[in-house]
């Protein structure tokens, strides 16, 4: 890939030749700000992570689609999440600003994680009100602002855009998890909200795509989707958002952390499909 722009919060790889696609991965970083001060080790806090994801999809500048990664670890703060959507057992003091419960907070996963899918609480204390606004102002909040103006430019200039939430997901549940634990999981999920985000057409292109690779793939089972589907789409007048979840087991090794013997396959499947999206892109682009 060439230079990203870059800030404290993303980098963003801009292709050179743009078609109506753009890409992006919240949750793929390592990197942990300095003021996290969580009670467990670095390593265990890595256990939000999508690991390889944004070097699995890192080819998608080279067909046409603009791709943007987070630079913060999820469990620091979830850009998938709606700032307001934050779990008041964690606050110290009332929450004085936009609440908007989700129903994460119920596994533990809103805004800013309370535990690990193994049900370990991450913090031993409180979070200051002080302390997440920082977070949303200097993390979630130009996230998901960098990607609805990239959004926005491309259905302004092309009258359509197509968007793909990139993500990852463990081979089966854990205690936290979706459904409870030891539900394993399907080789790709995909999410459109049942049919709110994102045109039909759109989906099943990538599902039948997929299933033609071998891969077993469902459909908002159990994962629909989240904030950044839901907030910048709106199929109706051309914007269509598709989260798109891959198994770790088709990816890493027994780790989990590690890049496993199947990983260049899917990488190459994921560049082929990449390009088979960009056309369909620029082929509903207006003309």
């Amino acid at each position: 890939m060439s230079a990203p722009i870059q800030t404290e919060a993303y980098s963003l790889f801009l292709a050179q030749q743009a078609v109506p696609l753009v890409m992006d991965s919240p949750h793929s970083s390592p990197t942990f700000p300095q003021d996290f001060n969580a009670c467990l080790p670095l390593d265990d806090l890595r256990d939000g992570e999508d690991v390889f994801i944004d070097a699995l999809w890192s080819h998608a500048p080279q067909h046409g689609a603009h791709l943007l990664l987070a630079e913060f670890a999820r469990t620091y703060i979830d850009p998938n999440r709606h700032v307001g959507d934050v779990d008041l057992s964690m606050i110290d003091g009332e929450w004085p600003h936009t609440y908007v419960p989700s129903g994460k907070a119920s596994i533990g996963k809103s805004l800013i994680w309370r535990t690990l899918d193994d049900g370990r609480p991450i913090y031993d204390r409180k979070l200051s009100i002080d302390e997440v606004q920082q977070r949303i102002q200097r993390y979630a909040l130009p996230y998901q602002a960098q990607l609805q103006k990239l959004i926005d430019a491309h259905h302004q200039a092309f009258g359509v855009c197509y968007h793909i939430n990139c993500h990852s997901m463990n081979a089966v549940s854990g205690k936290m998890g979706e459904g409870g634990a030891g539900i394993a999981r399907a080789d790709v999920v995909l999410g459109d909200r049942d049919g709110t985000t994102c045109d039909a057409e759109f989906t099943h292109l990538v599902k039948d795509f997929m299933q033609g690779c071998g891969y077993e793939v469902k459909i908002n089972d159990p994962f629909k989707g989240v904030e950044l589907v839901r907030a910048f789409s709106n199929p109706a007048q051309g914007k269509h958002s598709l989260q798109v979840e891959l198994n770790k087991r088709l990816y890493t090794d027994a780790t989990g952390r590690g890049k496993g013997a199947s990983y260049d396959k899917l990488a190459q499947d994921l560049q082929q499909l990449t390009a088979v999206l960009a056309q369909f892109a620029k082929s509903k682009a207006a003309k």
